[in-house]
């Protein structure tokens, strides 16, 4: 019987993780850092799948055999040079005949290799479980505040060596807001979402605390996964706080281009009931006329702080003003030195 392996974390920094699932399939979703050697292409797969279904299985594996065997060569010879001495593991969706054959035909040639017990599938019930628990090993800081404060400038700055942080919008790709869309591309599906989020958590140090963004429970088209939500309403909250002109001066330099006027007026009138039809107009002349400081201040003075923490059914822990980031990383520092 060919030698598998449980999944566990620690497998993607010490092996060769090769994924011999289809394209689409990798696309889909894939276990980071993995290598994408496909066995069959997305039509080659979807011909096998249909002869299984309509002539029984081993029709469909003279088939697959027969439109495989020409490029076995090529395959372990791509693997071996990709792995660089590492150890190999091989996986598909369950761990099957696909990463089995694939293995073989590795070790057949000389070259030690592993079957991932379960396949992508067993990595995928890892995540689950593991956002299921959101047992993390450190403590959460979620920060709060209005649009434009700066919260995801300040977390991406703190200093490495003292804080862990997590980006939710930039693993989102969206900015949490009804202009959150503008110059992204949320064009992945919410596995890799979770996927992007479980290597993120995983990949911090266990001696400091995790600082990240307060975010709705979903983030654009994700979700937030399994208890993360939760985990985060019960952890340490700071509210932070800026001036109108500075937090003006922070969305002119994060939205302020003029190839995003046509995204904007698209967004304008997704929230044209909420505005009401003068506050609608008034703002879609800025954006046409390109008035960069009066779009910001409409939609802060008539948008985001009336819709966004209307209503703050609990209290800060912590008040914070984001003017001077530096000074600000000090003061949560202090902050949490009192608490630990």
């Amino acid at each position: 019987m060919h030698e598998k392996i449980a999944f566990t974390p620690g497998l993607i920094d010490s092996h060769c993780l090769i994924d011999v699932r289809t394209p689409l399939e990798f696309e889909d979703d894939h276990i980071p850092g993995a290598y994408n050697v496909p066995l069959l292409s997305n039509e080659e797969r979807a011909e096998v799948g249909t002869l299984y279904k309509e002539a029984g299985p081993i029709e469909a594996r003279r088939r697959g055999l027969e439109l495989t065997c020409p490029r076995f060569y090529g395959m372990v010879d791509l693997i071996i040079y990709l792995a660089a001495g590492r150890p190999i593991i091989v996986y598909c969706w369950r761990g099957g005949l696909r990463s089995l054959s694939v293995a073989m035909l590795i070790e057949m040639c000389g070259t030690p290799a592993r079957q991932l017990e379960g396949g992508y599938k067993s990595f995928r019930n890892h995540v689950n479980e593991y956002f299921e628990k959101c047992d993390f090993p450190s403590p959460l800081i979620v920060m709060h505040g209005m649009t434009g404060t700066g919260k995801t400038e300040f977390i991406n700055g703190l200093d490495p060596s003292q804080w862990g942080f997590i980006d939710l919008e930039g693993a989102a790709c969206h900015r949490g807001s009804a202009f959150g869309a503008l110059g992204l591309d949320q064009n992945f599906t919410q596995r890799h979402f979770e996927t992007t989020l479980w290597n993120a958590f995983r990949s911090l140090p266990a001696d400091r605390p995790i600082v990240l963004e307060g975010e709705s429970q979903r983030i654009g088209k994700y979700s937030l996964p399994g208890g993360l939500y939760q985990k985060m309403a019960g952890s340490c909250k700071v509210w932070c706080y800026a001036s109108i002109e500075t937090r003006i001066a922070r969305l002119r330099v994060e939205y302020a281009f003029p190839e995003y006027r046509g995204e904007m007026l698209e967004a304008l009138d997704r929230i044209r009931k909420k505005l009401g039809g003068t506050y609608y107009a008034e703002l879609k002349n800025s954006i046409e006329v390109w008035d960069v400081d009066g779009i910001a201040r409409g939609l802060i003075e008539g948008y985001y702080d009336k819709m966004y923490y209307k209503h703050r059914p609990w209290t800060p822990d912590l008040e914070l003003e984001l003017e001077d980031l530096r000074w600000s990383e000090n003061e949560l520092g202090k902050f949490w030195s009192t608490r630990v």
